[in-house]
């Protein structure tokens, strides 16, 4: 029974990359919830992300992905849409800062005040770029001949599941931002409507791929399947994955980001309020200041 346990929790492929980086975050994490109060739901959230993202690229998980198309497409959505959603979900951002050590909180505080990190981040979390690099993800890595390279070379298949991962932070921290625009780089109408504007792309492709009467990946012939069944009927599985859960976590997603846009939809009298008792005692001072 415990060999049978080990199996699964043995690395397909083991990358010290990819263990230094989740132990680093999560060492990271676990100081920072320390320090602060962070609320249970929100930690519950963050550490069931941390493990979808290390059960689908870091255990015995990974050979199935590598070997029978629907289970890609189960790996993919986790890695690309459940996972980064319940970590940005979690806000961990607060709780990773005060997880450093005061010289490193320091550094970081001045880079992001940098010149060059502004720069990078115009561009790089451009909302119209952010959400385009988003779908066109799913879409490139499902053309055929993509799929193959990323089978049969490692570099090319962990760039994959990286690119994957990032992309999907990246969108969700875009659409779960708590904040108004500006700061927020989106505006809270538009990240209430653009997962039902990624999600079209995906239910298309879906579709495609799910009523497709060819095999349009022979690659995981060549490589070996995982299960013995049908050809079509593993194409077709994985297509309705792509479908039915990816839009129901989009529609999540957005779900999420209206209950943001109502949050600050109550708090705006609140802070017109207190813009306007500013504004009155600064009128009161500067009446009193000055000459008769």
């Amino acid at each position: 029974m415990l060999d049978g346990l080990l199996k699964w929790i043995v690395p397909w492929e083991f990358s010290w990359v990819f263990l230094l980086t989740f132990v680093g975050v999560a060492w990271l994490y676990v100081r920072g919830t320390r320090r602060l109060r962070v609320p249970f739901g929100r930690q519950v959230a963050f550490w069931v992300g941390m493990s979808m993202v290390y059960v689908s690229l870091h255990t015995y998980f990974d050979y199935f992905a590598e070997h029978e198309f629907f289970m890609h497409r189960i790996q993919q959505v986790l890695l690309h849409h459940l996972a980064p959603l319940l970590l940005i979900a979690a806000y961990p951002g607060t709780a990773l800062r005060a997880g450093l050590p005061l010289a490193w909180r320091v550094h970081v505080r001045r880079a992001g005040q940098s010149m060059a990190w502004r720069v990078f981040a115009s561009a790089a979390f451009n909302p119209a770029f952010v959400t385009l690099f988003f779908v066109a993800l799913i879409l490139v890595w499902l053309i055929p001949d993509m799929q193959t390279l990323a089978m049969l070379d490692w570099r090319i298949y962990r760039a994959m599941n990286w690119s994957m991962v990032l992309s999907g932070l990246s969108y969700w921290w875009l659409v779960l931002d708590h904040r108004p625009k500006p700061p927020g780089r989106m505006s809270p109408g538009w990240r209430v409507l653009s997962p039902a504007i990624t999600m079209t792309p995906q239910i298309v492709a879906g579709a495609i791929v799910t009523f497709s009467k060819t095999d349009l990946y022979p690659i995981f012939e060549i490589c070996g399947r995982a299960f013995t069944m049908n050809v079509l009927t593993g194409q077709l599985i994985g297509g309705v994955i792509m479908w039915v859960p990816a839009a129901m976590i989009e529609s999540i997603g957005g779900l999420l980001a209206l209950q943001q846009w109502l949050r600050l939809s109550r708090r705006r009298p609140v802070r017109a309020a207190m813009a306007a008792r500013s504004q009155q005692r600064r009128e009161a001072v500067r009446r009193v200041s000055s000459p008769l």
